[in-house]
């Protein structure tokens, strides 16, 4: 197939990669010089700009930093530029209410539309071991799951537009506060003389045992690929973190839930990402914990 794929980020370039490993024709453009430049030197091909590279696409890929840029491309000329019927697969992660928007405007242009916001990570998208939840309909989704499948592990159909959006936001949320207390948890454990690989020889084998742990440990040592043990090389930065979390926040208040835990980890996250912490791993809010600055 001919795939454009738009926005070649730390995300974006490798999943492009791997779809033109898999034998797809992968048209490529980033408004980043910086990014387009290392498109090139991954073997891609460049296209002069979005409209450019959906002109002659079956499926037009999109990975951009917010849902503003989505719907300004969609507006801006990448729908009009496609032909009848192309199916757009949306990656970004953006609000629940965004990516409806979207949907409705690649509907009204003739195309397709599916939500499919990825986990995983930097490792994940170079690994093709990313987990796709996707919100499309049953014909599109199938339309979908060859492409996802050549990027990504798990590939998940949450419903129809916007709900892999939702699924997305829930999914982040209990990331976000399962990082916070595992990190507090950790700092709790210093102070009362506990060595870190006792606490994590117990926690990750009994009933505190979750991803933030035994994945994303917050402390060096333990888990020798976690991003402690590289000083909070991301990883997933704490800026994309609050990001999520501030469309959380949204979908909370949009829908009256009654969720303090997950405002709380909001407003921890925003104070991480506005001061050291924006360019780290999200699991660096430990530091944050240990100086008393949350």
């Amino acid at each position: 197939m001919r795939i454009a794929f738009l926005g070649l980020g730390h995300m974006g370039l490798p999943m492009a990669r791997n779809l033109q490993a898999a034998g797809h024709d992968v048209i490529a453009f980033d408004v980043m010089d910086a990014a387009r430049a290392a498109a090139t030197t991954a073997g891609l091909s460049l296209a002069e700009s979005g409209p450019d590279a959906a002109t002659d696409a079956d499926v037009v890929i999109t990975m951009f930093p917010a849902g503003k840029h989505v719907i300004e491309a969609y507006e801006g000329g990448l729908l009009a530029a496609a032909r009848p019927g192309t199916l757009f697969i949306e990656s970004s992660t953006i609000a629940v209410d965004e990516a409806q928007a979207a949907h409705a405007l690649a509907i009204a242009a003739g195309h397709r539309n599916v939500d499919a916001p990825v986990s995983g990570g930097v490792v994940g998208a170079e690994n093709a071991t990313l987990a796709f939840m996707v919100g499309a309909s049953d014909d599109d989704f199938a339309a979908a799951l060859p492409l996802l499948e050549a990027m990504g592990k798990r590939i998940v159909h949450c419903g129809g537009p916007g709900l892999g959006q939702a699924a997305k936001v829930c999914n982040n949320m209990i990331l976000a506060v399962s990082q916070i207390v595992v990190g507090e948890a950790f700092v709790l454990g210093e102070r009362l003389g506990l060595s870190h690989d006792a606490l994590y020889d117990v926690a990750a084998n009994a009933s505190g045992q979750c991803w933030a742990l035994t994945t994303n440990c917050p402390v060096p040592g333990p888990v020798p690929t976690s991003p402690a043990n590289r000083d909070y090389q991301p990883g997933f930065a704490g800026a994309l973190m609050a990001k999520d979390l501030g469309l959380a926040l949204q979908a909370i208040e949009q829908t009256s839930t009654d969720a303090r835990m997950g405002r709380l980890a909001q407003e921890i996250y925003a104070v991480f990402a506005a001061g050291s912490g924006g360019g780290r791993d999200f699991s660096g809010i430990i530091t944050d914990i240990r100086d008393g600055q949350v």
